[in-house]
């Protein structure tokens, strides 16, 4: 994936050297070096569970590091990229919050990366390796029980910008599926900016005029109607994906709920790099073993009305919203384009007081998701708040016009202001139902 190459080894350009791997013995009354880590005893285990993930053949990284004839030639600049903490990637402010997929390295995994790194990264004794781990072939997920795929492939195109393009795709379900974990593979992932993949019911009016199993833009639609309606919907969400983005997996007695009969549909944003291509996107399925006692929904707060001005370096937006039923707060993605610099959410309280829950220092191309490791139970009449915050100015490297007024859009050229977030609910309630308010004391 060029993206993703290009990001890594820019951030493992500079060697830095790690610190001498060596302990006092003190017993023997002198400085004696023990020996140092090597990839089969010390090093491997880490890549097995902090990058493989990513690092492994047909994965989005640059290169896999699996074996240790793949990893050696890499040893220096991961070292460097450890250490300046680049990868893996995470970008939460560690006094928010703690989460469940936080990938980081603990300083003593970084130490003796750094130290096997300075010693000329020794293979070892491969008797000293763990198994290998097990992944499912194309999935970060267990082998899905259903895969829906769009089935005609979008073509798109070396250069310009491409309109958020749509794909509807029936599932053929006979019954209600309930769904634990699911994963979105792009066939040509340097292409997908980020993409949405909606559950629509059978019983839903939305883009009932649209063609489905064919590629198709709000633009090319007939009805007025249904050219807005192609970018508003309150239709729930299957899932969200972006590049560096973990798939979906919900503890027991969670789950989404897709009803039979109902159609997938794939709201894909492409970019452009240089090279033509096309693109099939798919996603896998996993379904409850049994049926859950609470449904999984997604919601969000956006403000669409933001305007940064030329030059604005700390430009703030934000929006509050307040639950109108209990819940429990599952996770956090927060979505900008390229001036994005921050994004925080909170609870405001009665008497003012803020608790921050999540604040990322944002990093366009890693777009992730924030998974609590405790879930939070929330009550209804809680007061959330979304804060985002934005770089105009020239010292932003991937802003594209510092002189430009930036106002709501599709675009990467332009901005967005979305703080999705997933809670649980009681298995029957729908999201429909549970904006029904009751009375609030």
């Amino acid at each position: 994936m060029k993206k993703l190459g290009t990001l890594f080894l820019a951030a493992v350009s500079v060697l830095v050297m790690g610190a001498a791997w060596q302990i006092p013995n003190l017993a023997a009354g002198r400085d004696e070096r023990i020996s140092a880590p090597t990839f089969y005893k010390d090093v491997v285990w880490i890549l097995q569970n902090k990058c493989q993930s990513c690092h492994r053949p047909g994965e989005a990284a640059p290169m896999p590091l699996v074996t240790y004839e793949q990893t050696r030639p890499w040893a220096a600049k991961i070292a460097d990229a450890v250490e300046m903490k680049m990868m893996p990637p995470w970008f939460a402010d560690p006094r928010y919050g703690h989460f469940a997929n936080d990938p980081s390295l603990s300083e003593e995994q970084i130490a003796t990366i750094a130290a096997w790194a300075k010693a000329g990264a020794p293979a070892g004794d491969t008797r000293d390796a763990p198994a290998p781990r097990t992944w499912s072939e194309g999935w970060n997920i267990p082998q899905p029980d259903w895969v829906v795929k769009m089935p005609k492939p979008v073509e798109i195109p070396a250069r310009g910008e491409v309109e958020y393009t749509y794909e509807i795709v029936a599932t053929h379900f006979a019954e209600d599926k309930w769904v634990q974990m699911a994963e979105v593979r792009p066939s040509s992932a340097a292409h997908v900016h980020h993409a949405v993949v909606y559950i629509r019911p059978p019983d839903s009016p939305w883009l009932r005029h649209a063609p489905v199993g064919e590629p198709f833009t709000a633009s090319m639609l007939d009805d007025p109607e249904e050219r807005r309606q192609a970018h508003e919907t309150t239709s729930d969400l299957l899932l969200v994906y972006a590049p560096g983005s973990a798939p979906d997996r919900w503890a027991d007695g969670m789950a989404k709920f897709v009803p039979a009969g109902s159609d997938l549909v794939f709201q894909m944003h492409y970019t452009t790099n240089g090279d033509a291509a096309g693109d099939e996107t798919s996603v896998g399925l996993v379904f409850a073993k049994s049926a859950p006692k609470q449904r999984v929904i997604t919601l969000q707060l956006n403000n669409h009305a933001l305007i940064i001005p030329p030059g604005a370096e700390d430009f703030r937006v934000e929006v509050k919203g307040t639950l109108p039923n209990d819940a429990t707060l599952l996770s956090f993605f927060p979505h900008m384009h390229l001036r994005g610099k921050r994004f925080e959410y909170d609870i405001v309280r009665k008497d003012g007081s803020v608790e921050t829950l999540l604040r990322v220092n944002y990093h366009f191309h890693w777009q992730l998701s924030y998974k609590l490791a405790e879930p939070r139970e929330l009550t209804a009449g809680t007061r959330l708040r979304a804060v985002a915050w934005y770089d105009n100015s020239k010292n932003n490297p991937h802003n594209p016009d510092p002189e430009k007024t930036v106002t709501w859009g599709d675009q990467t050229s332009q901005e967005m202001m979305v703080g999705f977030f997933d809670v649980a609910v009681p298995a029957g309630m729908d999201k429909w139902k549970y904006f029904i308010r009751r009375n609030e004391n």
